[in-house]
């Protein structure tokens, strides 16, 4: 998923077509109307319909998107671009309520931390950057690692920042002991692509690289608790979820696949196939059982998360797909392209109940 315009002199596990265009007609949507049979093809599987509804809600063409963010109480979009700025849209008022530039390198990552009012942005200038986001005062500004900083993730309760590098090492960052580096976290042989917090047991999160691994890790030690191995080509995206009391985890990789993992048993209950190109970022719907995949091949695809079969497609002719952003509690669902940033809103008439995802 590294862009061509950034390839390092480091070998590459993954290949990068330089001439890849759009395929396909794109589609101007406004609303889609998604009827989902559940069809019993796992047991326990609730054989209900789903009706979905897909509403585009805002647009807005920009530079290439590297990440998006909700924030958790206001109808703000986070947007961070390649060209180095950030912007924050209100998707009702369709105005910008802020836009700066961070630096001249691609921000490839932006979240909100909303307990403080800040922006924490990082870059491939090896920085992270913390701004008020009511005064855009810049709050702090350190070097973080050797290499370009590929994602950040926020703790849900305590002051904790995770940040990960193509310099192969992930650290944890104290923002309550003036953004101290507390642990460092090494074993990853490649580009550390994101890093995401357990939602069920936040003292553990899971990384995702280009060696083709996923590997969990508990924030206390400096070495992997395990790690999963399956994909055959860098794994570029993770997304934790559960049904009932059962931990699961889904990634996405350059071999044009996700895969959903049970934690537990440490194995793939199932690979989803379809992409026409590398999966560049994953998500499980946190109210309505369907999982979200988009790929460098422009396409967002919506999977049946109890059945696993593949529902359908959006496309919006923006190009390549970079990113998502969805908020527990929320139907809004933002993508990020090479072109710019859709909302759509999905509402479903079934939720998850006894769901069952063992394949």
């Amino acid at each position: 998923m590294v862009e061509p315009e950034y390839e390092k002199k480091v070998s590459r596990t993954v290949s990068i077509n330089r001439d890849w265009k759009v395929r396909g007609v794109a589609r101007s949507i406004e609303r889609q109307v998604l009827i989902v049979s559940n069809r019993r093809s796992c047991p326990n599987v609730l054989d209900v319909p789903l009706s979905l509804t897909i509403e585009k809600e805002f647009a807005q063409n920009s530079e290439r998107v590297k990440s998006v963010d909700q924030h958790p109480t206001e109808p703000w979009i986070l947007v961070s671009l390649y060209s180095g700025t950030v912007c924050i849209w209100n998707y009702q008022s369709q105005t910008m309520e802020k836009s700066f530039k961070v630096t001249e390198s691609p921000v490839r990552s932006a979240k909100f931390i909303a307990c403080e009012n800040w922006i924490v942005t990082a870059s491939d200038d090896k920085y992270i950057r913390v701004y008020n986001y009511d005064t855009v005062e810049k709050i702090k500004e350190y070097e973080a690692h050797t290499d370009f900083i590929r994602s950040v993730a926020v703790h849900p309760t305590l002051p904790y920042l995770l940040s990960c590098s193509d310099d192969k090492v992930i650290k944890l960052w104290d923002w309550e002991k003036d953004w101290s580096c507390t642990q460092i976290f090494e074993g990853q042989s490649h580009y550390v692509m994101q890093v995401a917090f357990n939602p069920k047991d936040t003292n553990t999160f899971a990384s995702a690289s280009l060696d083709g691994t996923i590997k969990i890790w508990n924030i206390g030690s400096p070495t992997a608790e395990f790690t999963l191995d399956g994909h055959s080509k860098g794994v570029n995206c993770i997304d934790y979820f559960s049904r009932g009391d059962k931990p699961y985890l889904l990634s996405g990789s350059d071999d044009f696949t996700a895969k959903v993992w049970d934690i537990e048993t440490k194995s793939c209950v199932q690979t989803l196939e379809g992409h026409e190109h590398n999966v560049t970022a994953v998500c499980v719907h946190a109210e309505l059982p369907i999982i979200i995949t988009v790929s460098e091949d422009g396409n967002i695809h919506i999977w049946n998360a109890t059945t696993f079969r593949l529902e359908n497609k959006l496309s919006y002719g923006l190009e390549r797909v970079w990113t998502i952003g969805q908020l527990k509690g929320s139907n809004k669902v933002a993508f990020g392209f090479d072109k710019g940033t859709i909302v759509v809103k999905m509402n479903g008439s079934h939720t998850w109940d006894s769901v069952d995802l063992q394949a």
